[in-house]
């Protein structure tokens, strides 16, 4: 069974952004759900091997803190044994076993597993059947609409087995593979798939404000909302949505606040091991849109160590 989440905003899953660290915050902001980077089943086992030898567990390789609960985290890979291995190892730790048919990366794709396997509905029915009977927690899934503008409406097929083979919710991002995050998502297909769904449903694409998400929920009829890169740089729009679902108002938050949120981020990041490129990489979403953002951005391209990066910050939030 599904754990009851606190709101109806969930933040995606962002492979380099949505580390322990930002998952922490946009918590704190208000989001439901928050699920972890996508994860290579291969790696989880090689890694799972590695730490059992050194008596740590993968919570080594897979970074969280239980404040951050429920969490989900999202596997990729399509080699079913490996899939009931993989599934096995991490269950103890998360709430939710999220597994990934969306994204459209070449690099995925082209190994049979993301995206891609949208149009295997054989292999698709055994991943589901399988992940499902290897672990009592919740199973859910993301999908996209379709490979190809001709085959879009595939999430029909794909929705059906995966409820029949009791996968629990699925959060749709209704844009073909093959669009990447080109064009705009068909937030109709959403409608259509909450018709034809007895499972919850989460909407996914191009929500970037408040008003979107209410829009998307009215239009729709979804659960829940996913925020993706709308969420980068901008913890405070779960905060946001929240309110405007329940009073139709909202608090704006400045560029200093902002810049505040982005020390707050740093400050959290201390507790874990993330690259020092993923943490230049939040700075310069968090200046997204800034007065002056543009200069910022290539200092921080230029920084060599969190000190350096830390002190282009502070001038910026003090001559703001």
């Amino acid at each position: 069974m599904l754990p009851k989440f606190s709101t109806r905003v969930f933040l995606a899953p962002m492979a380099g952004v949505s580390d322990p660290a930002l998952r922490l915050q946009c918590k704190k902001m208000g989001a439901g759900l928050v699920v972890t980077e996508f994860t290579n089943i291969h790696s989880i086992i090689a890694k799972e091997s590695q730490l059992k030898e050194k008596m740590k567990t993968i919570q080594e390789f897979i970074e969280y803190s239980d404040d951050e609960r429920p969490l989900s985290i999202q596997l990729f890979g399509s080699n079913l044994f490996a899939l009931e291995k993989a599934a096995k190892i991490v269950e103890p730790y998360f709430d939710i076993i999220d597994y990934n048919m969306g994204c459209p990366a070449p690099h995925i794709t082209s190994q049979m597993a993301g995206g891609a396997l949208l149009q295997e509905v054989n292999l698709t029915q055994q991943i589901f059947s399988t992940l499902v009977n290897a672990v009592k927690k919740p199973v859910t899934l993301k999908i996209r609409s379709g490979v190809t503008d001709a085959s879009k409406f595939l999430f029909r097929d794909v929705a059906e087995i995966a409820e029949d083979e009791g996968i629990e919710m699925i959060t749709f991002h209704p844009r073909t593979v093959s669009q990447g995050y080109s064009g705009t998502a068909d937030w109709d297909l959403i409608k259509e798939l909450k018709q034809i769904s007895s499972i919850p449903i989460v909407g996914n694409g191009d929500i970037t404000t408040p008003e979107d998400a209410k829009t998307m929920i009215d239009h729709t009829d979804c659960d829940y909302v996913m925020i993706g890169r709308g969420a980068m740089g901008n913890p405070f729009l779960f905060e946001q949505i929240n309110d405007y679902l329940k009073t139709n108002s909202y608090k704006e938050y400045s560029f200093k606040d902002r810049l505040d949120s982005f020390f707050d981020y740093l400050h959290l990041t201390n507790q874990y091991k993330i690259k020092f490129a993923n943490i230049k990489g939040q700075a310069m979403r968090f200046t997204k849109g800034m007065k002056g953002g543009s200069k910022l951005r290539s200092k921080i391209t230029l920084s060599k160590n969190i000190q350096e990066l830390e002190k282009i910050m502070n001038d910026a939030y003090f001559s703001s």
